[in-house]
């Protein structure tokens, strides 16, 4: 039995709740468990006046800004990322380690970007998805793969420009 995500009491208006003369509003997801760049988002969503979504299956504390929503989900795999799925659409930015959910919000039309800043694009998705494949055959027959590389400054510089030319292209559309 599924129960409903928890939302802080502050709402933003969607896209899809908008009159349809009104443009679409740029959306920020952070698929927040373990997100290492969670500030990063908040001080872009600010500069910006943009709508954040933290999804998390916890509680984590989020700044007290009228334009951060936090989302409790139900733990369990991939709730996370299916509530996102569902709301990420052609306007959106969603962050996100998780490289099957990169590909579901590319489909969507969205955007996606892993917290060191790798952009997924419908050119790279396709590696990503046969890398992660390969890597979870080989840990399956016991193979130690070594798991990711430490996050550094640079990851965080490079995540910040990627996350703010993001948020340049989904206004242009």
């Amino acid at each position: 039995m599924r129960t409903k995500p928890q939302l802080r009491p502050q709402s933003t208006l969607r896209p899809s709740d908008a009159a349809p003369s009104v443009a679409a509003v740029v959306t920020l997801y952070i698929d927040a468990d373990a997100c290492p760049v969670k500030d990063e988002v908040y001080r872009v969503a600010a500069r910006y006046g943009l709508p954040v979504f933290v999804v998390s299956n916890s509680w984590i504390r989020t700044p007290p800004l009228k334009l951060i929503t936090s989302v409790v989900v139900e733990e369990g795999p991939d709730v996370a990322d299916d509530w996102i799925a569902d709301r990420a659409g052609p306007a959106d930015v969603v962050i996100t380690a998780d490289i099957p959910l990169a590909h579901r919000v590319l489909s969507a039309g969205g955007q996606a970007i892993h917290p060191n800043g790798r952009v997924f694009t419908a050119a790279n998705i396709g590696a990503a998805l046969a890398s992660r494949g390969i890597g979870e055959h080989l840990r399956s027959m016991g193979e130690i793969t070594g798991g990711p590389k430490p996050f550094t400054p640079a990851d965080r510089s490079k995540f910040l420009q990627s996350l703010d030319a993001a948020v340049v292209r989904a206004r242009r559309r």
